[in-house]
Protein backbone atom coordinates (compact mmCIF):
# COMPACT_ATOMS: atom_id res chain seq x y z
CA UNK A 1 0.00 0.00 0.00
CA UNK A 2 1.25 3.49 -0.60
CA UNK A 3 1.77 6.18 1.46
CA UNK A 4 2.08 9.08 -0.38
CA UNK A 5 -0.74 11.11 -0.03
CA UNK A 6 -3.67 11.36 -2.80
CA UNK A 7 -5.06 14.37 -1.62
CA UNK A 8 -3.52 18.16 -0.35
CA UNK A 9 -3.53 18.52 2.96
CA UNK A 10 -5.78 21.81 3.94
CA UNK A 11 -4.62 24.47 5.65
CA UNK A 12 -5.25 24.38 9.80
CA UNK A 13 -8.11 26.66 10.70
CA UNK A 14 -8.54 26.01 14.32
CA UNK A 15 -5.99 27.78 16.84
CA UNK A 16 -5.95 24.42 18.85
CA UNK A 17 -4.16 22.82 15.52
CA UNK A 18 -1.22 25.29 16.05
CA UNK A 19 1.87 25.59 16.85
CA UNK A 20 2.41 29.27 18.53
CA UNK A 21 5.63 30.82 19.95
CA UNK A 22 4.41 34.07 22.09
CA UNK A 23 7.03 36.39 24.18
CA UNK A 24 7.59 39.69 25.26
CA UNK A 25 8.68 42.10 28.72
CA UNK A 26 7.49 40.74 32.21
CA UNK A 27 3.83 41.65 33.11
CA UNK A 28 3.25 41.99 28.93
CA UNK A 29 -0.03 39.88 29.58
CA UNK A 30 1.66 37.00 28.05
CA UNK A 31 0.39 34.61 30.53
CA UNK A 32 -2.99 35.73 30.57
CA UNK A 33 -3.47 36.01 27.05
CA UNK A 34 -2.37 32.38 26.56
CA UNK A 35 -5.02 31.38 29.19
CA UNK A 36 -7.48 31.82 26.75
CA UNK A 37 -6.71 29.26 24.45
CA UNK A 38 -9.12 26.61 23.47
CA UNK A 39 -8.95 23.96 26.86
CA UNK A 40 -5.65 24.99 27.96
CA UNK A 41 -3.36 23.31 30.51
CA UNK A 42 -0.07 25.03 31.08
CA UNK A 43 2.82 22.89 31.73
CA UNK A 44 4.41 25.46 34.54
CA UNK A 45 8.35 25.70 34.57
CA UNK A 46 7.84 28.94 36.71
CA UNK A 47 5.52 30.50 38.64
CA UNK A 48 4.17 32.81 36.91
CA UNK A 49 0.44 32.05 36.74
CA UNK A 50 -0.69 32.46 40.17
CA UNK A 51 -3.01 35.91 39.22
CA UNK A 52 -5.33 33.29 36.75
CA UNK A 53 -7.05 30.18 37.22
CA UNK A 54 -5.95 28.01 34.83
CA UNK A 55 -5.08 24.09 34.93
CA UNK A 56 -1.55 23.50 35.41
CA UNK A 57 1.24 21.09 35.93
CA UNK A 58 4.47 22.07 38.00
CA UNK A 59 7.33 21.26 35.75
CA UNK A 60 10.40 21.07 37.99
CA UNK A 61 12.32 18.89 35.99
CA UNK A 62 12.69 16.68 32.49
CA UNK A 63 11.67 13.78 33.63
CA UNK A 64 8.25 15.46 34.97
CA UNK A 65 7.70 17.11 31.26
CA UNK A 66 8.34 13.79 29.55
CA UNK A 67 5.87 11.73 32.17
CA UNK A 68 3.44 14.98 31.59
CA UNK A 69 3.84 15.00 27.46
CA UNK A 70 3.22 11.05 27.16
CA UNK A 71 -0.09 11.24 29.72
CA UNK A 72 -1.40 13.70 27.41
CA UNK A 73 -0.17 12.14 24.06
CA UNK A 74 -2.83 8.99 25.07
CA UNK A 75 -5.66 11.66 25.05
CA UNK A 76 -9.14 10.86 27.00
CA UNK A 77 -7.98 14.10 29.25
CA UNK A 78 -10.29 16.89 27.29
CA UNK A 79 -7.31 19.36 26.94
CA UNK A 80 -6.59 20.89 23.37
CA UNK A 81 -4.11 23.22 23.81
CA UNK A 82 -0.74 22.86 25.48
CA UNK A 83 0.88 25.90 27.03
CA UNK A 84 4.95 25.75 27.91
CA UNK A 85 4.79 28.73 30.40
CA UNK A 86 8.38 29.35 29.79
CA UNK A 87 10.41 27.30 26.96
CA UNK A 88 13.37 29.27 28.25
CA UNK A 89 13.20 27.24 31.78
CA UNK A 90 12.60 24.23 29.58
CA UNK A 91 15.45 24.84 27.78
CA UNK A 92 17.64 24.91 31.40
CA UNK A 93 15.93 21.72 32.67
CA UNK A 94 16.57 19.52 28.89
CA UNK A 95 20.08 21.24 30.08
CA UNK A 96 20.44 19.74 33.67
CA UNK A 97 18.72 16.42 32.69
CA UNK A 98 21.46 15.84 29.81
CA UNK A 99 24.61 16.69 32.03
CA UNK A 100 23.06 14.58 34.59
CA UNK A 101 22.45 11.94 32.45
CA UNK A 102 26.55 11.80 31.30
CA UNK A 103 27.87 12.85 34.75
CA UNK A 104 29.29 16.49 34.05
CA UNK A 105 29.00 19.53 35.54
CA UNK A 106 28.59 21.38 32.25
CA UNK A 107 27.69 20.47 28.61
CA UNK A 108 31.66 21.79 27.57
CA UNK A 109 32.84 19.26 30.12
CA UNK A 110 32.43 16.57 26.58
CA UNK A 111 34.68 17.49 24.04
CA UNK A 112 33.94 19.00 20.50
CA UNK A 113 30.94 20.38 21.27
CA UNK A 114 28.94 16.82 22.18
CA UNK A 115 27.43 18.27 25.08
CA UNK A 116 25.78 20.97 23.42
CA UNK A 117 25.18 18.88 20.71
CA UNK A 118 23.17 16.32 22.59
CA UNK A 119 20.95 19.04 24.91
CA UNK A 120 19.75 20.62 21.18
CA UNK A 121 19.16 17.23 20.26
CA UNK A 122 16.95 16.32 23.06
CA UNK A 123 15.04 19.53 23.37
CA UNK A 124 14.05 19.88 19.83
CA UNK A 125 13.33 15.74 19.42
CA UNK A 126 10.65 16.61 22.54
CA UNK A 127 9.15 19.42 21.36
CA UNK A 128 8.85 18.39 17.77
CA UNK A 129 6.97 15.33 19.06
CA UNK A 130 4.48 17.60 21.06
CA UNK A 131 4.00 20.21 17.79
CA UNK A 132 2.98 16.49 16.34
CA UNK A 133 0.10 15.47 18.30
CA UNK A 134 -3.41 16.63 17.90
CA UNK A 135 -3.36 19.48 19.99
CA UNK A 136 -2.79 23.16 19.54
CA UNK A 137 0.89 24.30 21.02
CA UNK A 138 1.77 27.97 22.83
CA UNK A 139 5.31 28.44 23.92
CA UNK A 140 5.64 31.62 25.82
CA UNK A 141 9.37 33.15 26.07
CA UNK A 142 10.65 36.18 27.90
CA UNK A 143 12.40 38.75 25.32
CA UNK A 144 15.37 40.76 25.37
CA UNK A 145 16.70 43.32 23.43
CA UNK A 146 20.09 41.66 20.63
CA UNK A 147 22.76 44.39 19.61
CA UNK A 148 22.65 43.87 15.25
CA UNK A 149 25.44 44.96 13.55
CA UNK A 150 25.49 46.39 10.32
CA UNK A 151 28.46 48.21 7.70
CA UNK A 152 26.72 51.59 8.75
CA UNK A 153 26.49 50.95 12.09
CA UNK A 154 23.99 48.93 14.99
CA UNK A 155 20.37 49.04 16.53
CA UNK A 156 18.59 46.86 18.86
CA UNK A 157 16.41 44.13 18.02
CA UNK A 158 13.76 42.70 20.24
CA UNK A 159 14.39 38.90 20.41
CA UNK A 160 12.79 36.13 22.34
CA UNK A 161 15.48 35.13 25.56
CA UNK A 162 16.14 31.51 23.94
CA UNK A 163 19.87 30.92 23.03
CA UNK A 164 20.72 31.00 19.37
CA UNK A 165 20.49 27.20 18.41
CA UNK A 166 17.32 26.54 20.34
CA UNK A 167 15.41 29.65 19.32
CA UNK A 168 15.95 27.97 15.83
CA UNK A 169 14.19 25.37 16.60
CA UNK A 170 11.20 27.01 18.04
CA UNK A 171 11.14 29.81 15.43
CA UNK A 172 11.33 26.93 12.92
CA UNK A 173 8.26 24.99 14.12
CA UNK A 174 6.09 28.02 15.00
CA UNK A 175 2.93 28.71 12.68
CA UNK A 176 3.03 32.28 14.65
CA UNK A 177 5.67 33.80 16.83
CA UNK A 178 3.82 36.65 18.29
CA UNK A 179 5.63 39.40 20.46
CA UNK A 180 3.54 40.91 23.53
CA UNK A 181 4.65 44.99 23.06
CA UNK A 182 3.47 48.56 24.00
CA UNK A 183 3.12 51.01 21.95
CA UNK A 184 3.01 54.70 23.11
CA UNK A 185 0.99 57.23 20.90
CA UNK A 186 -0.11 60.83 21.50
CA UNK A 187 -2.94 60.92 23.70
CA UNK A 188 -5.92 64.01 22.73
CA UNK A 189 -4.35 66.33 25.17
CA UNK A 190 -1.25 65.93 23.61
CA UNK A 191 0.10 63.29 26.43
CA UNK A 192 1.40 60.17 25.18
CA UNK A 193 -0.78 57.41 25.66
CA UNK A 194 0.38 53.47 26.03
CA UNK A 195 -1.87 50.43 24.98
CA UNK A 196 -0.88 46.42 24.65
CA UNK A 197 -0.74 45.52 21.61
CA UNK A 198 0.47 42.16 19.65
CA UNK A 199 2.64 42.47 16.67
CA UNK A 200 2.88 39.73 14.02
CA UNK A 201 4.83 40.63 11.07
CA UNK A 202 8.66 40.48 10.75
CA UNK A 203 10.67 43.69 11.24
CA UNK A 204 13.75 44.49 11.13
CA UNK A 205 13.44 45.55 15.04
CA UNK A 206 11.60 42.86 16.36
CA UNK A 207 10.95 39.14 15.30
CA UNK A 208 7.64 37.89 14.88
CA UNK A 209 5.50 36.37 11.73
CA UNK A 210 2.53 34.72 10.57
CA UNK A 211 2.87 31.88 8.75
CA UNK A 212 -0.88 32.54 7.29
CA UNK A 213 0.00 35.56 5.55
CA UNK A 214 -3.62 36.82 6.22
CA UNK A 215 -3.51 38.58 10.24
CA UNK A 216 -3.06 42.37 10.69
CA UNK A 217 0.78 43.60 11.13
CA UNK A 218 -0.61 44.98 14.97
CA UNK A 219 -3.10 43.53 17.07
CA UNK A 220 -4.49 45.08 20.34
CA UNK A 221 -3.64 42.59 23.31
CA UNK A 222 -6.87 40.77 23.68
CA UNK A 223 -8.06 37.07 23.02
CA UNK A 224 -11.22 38.36 21.86
CA UNK A 225 -9.67 40.76 19.50
CA UNK A 226 -7.18 38.21 18.11
CA UNK A 227 -9.49 35.29 17.49
CA UNK A 228 -11.52 37.92 15.25
CA UNK A 229 -8.72 38.60 13.30
CA UNK A 230 -7.72 34.97 13.01
CA UNK A 231 -11.36 33.97 12.23
CA UNK A 232 -11.40 37.19 9.71
CA UNK A 233 -8.11 35.81 8.39
CA UNK A 234 -9.55 32.76 7.26
CA UNK A 235 -11.95 34.16 4.72
CA UNK A 236 -9.70 35.49 2.91
CA UNK A 237 -7.50 33.97 0.27
CA UNK A 238 -4.39 32.33 1.49
CA UNK A 239 -1.19 34.88 1.01
CA UNK A 240 2.25 33.50 0.62
CA UNK A 241 5.50 35.28 0.69
CA UNK A 242 9.01 35.92 2.29
CA UNK A 243 7.61 38.62 4.41
CA UNK A 244 5.24 36.41 6.17
CA UNK A 245 7.51 33.53 6.71
CA UNK A 246 8.04 33.08 10.84
CA UNK A 247 11.56 31.40 9.76
CA UNK A 248 14.28 33.40 10.75
CA UNK A 249 16.30 35.32 7.78
CA UNK A 250 19.28 32.95 6.88
CA UNK A 251 18.07 30.21 8.36
CA UNK A 252 16.31 27.95 5.44
CA UNK A 253 16.07 24.85 7.68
Amino acid sequence: MSILPTQPTPPKRDLADLTILEYGFPKAGKTTFASHFPNSIFLATESGQNAIECFKVPIDSWATHLAVCNELATGGHGFRTIVIDTVDNLWLLCQRHVCEKHKIEHESDLAYGKGYSLILTEFGRVLTKLSHLPYGLVMISHAEREEVKTRTGSYHKVVPSLRDRPRKIVLGMADMVLLCDIETAPGPDGQPTMRRVMRTKPSPYWEAGDRTGRLPETIELDFDAFLAAFEAAQQCPAMSGPGNSTTPQGDAS
